[in-house]
């Protein structure tokens, strides 16, 4: 279906220099300079991208996500965790005074212990950091591009690096943003210390169990409130990297045109062509219709509907076409579900004679269509302007 996202999002499957042949459009539309990165990535490169593993990712969540989740589990496990280090010191204690202190058996013991308190902890935190970038890449991605070596970063740019790392408007953000972040978690403890600041020197007439508790509480009440502050402050970062990533992929008019030039012998597109192409021919084509983006007519005596599915086929496809009756049927199914009729007569009957039900259009026929395109999507702009207003 049409896209409403921009006016020039058709033209990533018509040519440039078609377009501008025709002096009715719009030129203020094509402004951009032509080596700007004005258009909005194809699926086809942000598909590309992600199997080169660059997806938009904020570090900060993952880090958020990884400090949280663990923090969680060590307050859950806390009493268990406790108990086995009390175990340990108590077992060392008790032989270091009366055994020989060289015993390969103790060390044994010590790693059993080890991973009795460390090993669950350690495993939240793996698990919190893979849950994260599979939560950010909307499921499982693995790649083996990022980890590729790239003998052009072996020699360094140290130059390049202070930079890009202290004078360039990405490293000065990412200061910032650390720098407000120690802030942040500075004033959470300094918050939580002073709250509990009168039973800290109450605990000078305290045991050694009950200091260590105290103490063990306050810490993680500590580490609770700075990584929930940590993940509310990586939100905001997530969609910032979303945002750029998205700026990164854009596109030059010259980059669009290229790539649909290459895509036109790419067999995964050719493949999804004539899966469509098989599925419009399987019916008959006057129940084509409601699925249409737009109808051409004669305007009596020819009607020819037009499917437009963007990243799937590289220009309209013919999925109706009649005449006399059956083009009378196709408007009226038209009209029916709200489907654009434009009026042409030249192009109606060109369709109608050259082109075969289930074809993609040939490319004689773009600046003729680029200019029906124009107006379905200015119709559909001044629908969406009258639904804002009421």
């Amino acid at each position: 279906m049409i896209s409403g996202k921009s006016p020039l999002l058709y033209q990533k499957y018509f040519s440039q220099e078609e377009l501008l042949l025709n002096k009715t459009i719009g030129l203020q539309w094509f402004a951009a300079e032509d080596e700007g990165r004005t258009e909005d990535p194809t699926e086809y490169k942000i598909r590309k991208a992600r199997e080169e593993g660059r997806v938009a990712k904020s570090q900060d969540l993952n880090a958020a996500m990884v400090v949280l989740l663990p923090v969680i589990s060590l307050i859950i496990m806390g009493p268990y965790i406790f108990k086995s280090l009390m175990q340990v010191i108590a077992f060392f204690f008790e032989r270091c005074t009366t055994e020989d202190a060289i015993n390969r058996a103790w060390f044994g013991i010590f790693i059993t212990y080890f991973f009795k308190t460390v090993f669950p902890i350690t495993a939240v935190a793996l698990i919190s950091g893979v849950l994260g970038n599979i939560i950010q890449n909307r499921g499982f991605l693995f790649s083996t591009k990022p980890i590729q070596p790239d003998f052009k970063r072996v020699t360094p740019n140290f130059v390049r690096f202070f930079k890009r790392a202290l004078f360039s408007a990405e490293g000065l953000f990412n200061l910032a943003k650390s720098l407000f972040k120690v802030v942040i978690i500075g004033f959470i403890g300094y918050l939580v210390i002073k709250n509990n600041i009168t039973k800290m020197i109450a605990l000078l007439q305290s045991d050694f169990p009950n200091s260590i508790i105290f103490i063990a509480k306050t810490a993680a009440q500590i580490l609770v409130y700075a990584a929930i502050a940590l993940v509310l402050l990586s939100i905001p970062d997530y969609f910032f990297q979303k945002r750029q990533f998205s700026e990164s992929l854009k596109m030059s008019k010259t980059e669009v045109t290229d790539e649909y030039k290459e895509l036109e012998g790419d067999p995964m597109v050719k493949a999804q062509i004539n899966r469509q192409m098989q599925a419009i021919l399987q019916k008959t084509g006057i129940k084509n219709v409601p699925d249409a983006d737009v109808v051409i007519t004669n305007p009596t005596h020819y009607a020819v509907a037009l499917q437009w599915k963007q990243g799937v086929m590289p220009a309209p496809m013919v999925i109706s076409k009649g005449v006399d009756a059956t083009a009378q049927n196709i408007k009226r199914i038209a009209r029916e579900n709200n489907i654009p009729t434009i009026e042409n007569v030249p192009l109606a009957r060109a369709l109608y004679a050259n082109v075969d039900l289930g074809q993609i259009i040939p490319s004689e026929y773009y600046q003729s269509l680029s200019i029906i395109f124009l107006k379905i999507y200015s119709m559909k702009e001044k629908e969406m302007l009258k639904k804002r207003w009421r």
